[in-house]
């Protein structure tokens, strides 16, 4: 990941600082906890971006698999209500 768009950008790593400056010391620290951070964000970013591209894949599947259960189910549907119909009509003597 050394190499990606993201990092290539960024500042290059501050050198340590002498032991004279505590505040330096202060921000070396606290700079060093900020890269780490944002690194683990970046590899949580890009687990993120690969399980919602299968999520989405799964989505496009099940929507895909209950359009053809509504398909199958609406011809059940005419299928009954033609024998109901039928089965009216005997009853009724016609």
């Amino acid at each position: 990941m050394a190499n990606s768009p993201s990092q290539s950008d960024a500042l290059p790593p501050l050198l340590p600082p002498d032991a004279e400056s505590p505040l330096a010391s202060v921000v070396y620290e606290l700079s060093q906890q900020v890269q780490v951070a944002m690194e683990n964000m970046l590899k949580m970013i890009n687990e993120i971006d690969q399980n919602s591209s299968g999520i989405m894949e799964d989505i496009e599947k099940s929507k895909d698999s209950a359009v053809e259960k509504k398909r199958l189910l609406e011809e059940e549907k005419e299928r009954f209500q033609k024998a109901a119909y039928a089965a009216l009509d005997m009853l009724n003597g016609e």
